[in-house]
């Protein structure tokens, strides 16, 4: 269940997220936010939807709005 990337989707947004903090892969972005990888994943997947919770996260550990981070997740 590969989900495809594209310039919209949760999938774009956490690569760019990986990238721009100098991650290695999704499990360090799960460390360095404090959540369960299986959160990070099923999120990449769309298997669950980008939750508030994981939207917040993200924000405060880099620091970009949570309109950015939904923009480049293709929900805003």
């Amino acid at each position: 269940m590969n989900a495809k990337i594209t310039s919209h989707s949760v999938a774009h947004m956490l690569d760019v997220v990986l990238e721009q903090q100098n991650l290695k892969n999704d499990a360090a972005l799960a460390r360095a936010i404090q959540v369960a990888p299986p959160v990070i994943s099923k999120a990449r997947n769309e298997v669950q939807p980008l939750g508030s919770t994981l939207l917040v996260k993200l924000h405060e550990f880099t620091g970009k709005t949570t309109l950015e981070l939904k923009a480049l997740a293709g929900l805003a």
